[in-house]
């Protein structure tokens, strides 16, 4: 028995490499809670690489209970705190910084959890170099959506989700033929205004918005979820990552968030994937596929759920979701224009200068104005994120 014991793991040091990760945006919630996953497989697992924006205080924790091999912090300060607290650390700095990590040759997995479309510069460089890249940057997907799938077919590369409801997705479609699909139907929770009227929207304050009833997220991504263009963003995502018709995705309102997405086939019958509402599912698929493996995540209990219910969206008071809907069959550099707007107007939101009614209408003011390049180059889209960002915010301090 112990010399069967002792083959077996001699087996499993053979047979089972351990990956090098990266997590790029670690000190986020997206990033803490892959950090948390990586604690529970520490056999599959090494912490090869950490970054931040600016959250130096956490990055420093995450640093001493980790200890990767190289750090990457955006902003100067942080880059010179973090020298002097860790000399014999490679610590990097920007977006080059970002790109040098996620090409390096011992890396093999990278997790995209930065916010911003700016995300699409180290996912292409790990994409170029071969890495499997599980993503969680929607924001990259829909402002370059074209040219990264493109460049994950010429690069024969992998990407994977983690966000929910396309993992949702992309577990419903695994070995199933799309041309098979009648819809996708992706859900929503509503956000913490579901129940709202659209005449008490005038009164919604910035810890109104951020206080999601399911899921804690950051600020940004709250903000949007309670507007719906989270959901916009995602209806983008879904279209590019399964490369399936605009028409053919709907989106529902299920407040329970046990039923993550569904996918409807021609024959009738609808697939959906369920569990509670907790965002390390998501991450956990997207590390391991086609791999599962037993996770911290509690276990759905039906008979306590009761029910599951299923609303339409209405439009009139979340109008972003139709805007969202609109860029995809404009097309070009559009998607693009309407998630750099919406980053600005969020983040004028948070800071008081914006009311929560006038984000739309900002958005709306944007595209409106804006000359769509089709089929545009990468330096177009960037050029079309940089007009975005300065008319948004121009247009807001007219108003």
């Amino acid at each position: 028995m112990h010399r069967c014991r002792v083959n077996v793991i001699l087996w499993f040091l053979e047979n089972v490499k351990m990956e090098n990760i990266a997590i790029l945006g670690s000190t986020g919630s997206i990033g803490t809670q892959t950090l948390d996953v990586v604690s529970s497989l520490k056999d599959r697992f090494k912490v090869y690489g950490l970054t931040a924006n600016r959250n130096v205080e956490k990055l420093r924790e995450q640093i001493k209970k980790f200890n990767p091999e190289i750090v990457v912090i955006i902003e100067e300060t942080g880059y010179k705190e973090l020298k002097k607290d860790f000399p014999n650390l490679k610590i990097l700095r920007g977006i080059e910084g970002l790109c040098e990590l996620a090409g390096e040759s011992r890396l093999d997995t990278v997790v995209n959890a930065i916010v911003g479309s700016s995300g699409i510069y180290p996912t292409l460089e790990a994409i170029k170099n071969g890495k499997k890249v599980a993503i969680a940057n929607k924001e990259a997907i829909v402002a370059y959506g074209e040219i990264l799938m493109e460049e994950i077919s010429r690069n024969n590369a992998t990407l994977l989700p983690i966000d929910s409801e396309v993992v949702a997705v992309h577990q419903c479609l695994h070995n199933r033929n799309v041309e098979d699909v009648k819809s996708i139907i992706l859900t929503a929770s509503g956000g913490p205004f579901i129940n709202v009227h659209k005449e008490d929207f005038k009164s919604i304050s910035v810890r109104d918005a951020v206080s999601h009833p399911t899921w804690k997220m950051g600020k940004k991504i709250s903000v949007d979820s309670a507007t719906l263009m989270n959901k916009g963003f995602e209806v983008i995502e879904t279209h590019f990552f399964f490369r399936v018709g605009i028409d053919k995705i709907k989106v529902v309102i299920h407040p329970q968030s046990i039923i993550h997405s569904m996918v409807e086939f021609l024959d009738g019958s609808i697939l959906a994937q369920m569990s509670v509402p907790d965002m390390r599912l998501p991450i956990q698929y997207g590390l391991t596929f086609p791999e599962r493996f037993p996770s911290r995540v509690e276990f759905c209990n039906l008979v306590e759920v009761e029910k599951l219910e299923f609303k339409s969206v209405d439009s009139d008071r979340f109008p972003c979701l139709g805007l969202a809907y609109s860029a995809v069959e404009d097309g070009g550099t559009v998607p693009a224009v309407l998630n750099a707007a919406d980053e600005v107007a969020v983040d004028q939101f948070l800071t008081g200068n914006l009311p929560f009614t006038e984000i739309p209408e900002v958005l709306v003011h944007i595209l409106k104005n804006h000359r769509k390049v089709d089929r545009p180059t990468f330096d177009e889209i960037v050029q079309s994120e940089k007009w975005a960002k300065t008319a948004t915010l121009n247009f807001i301090r007219q108003k």
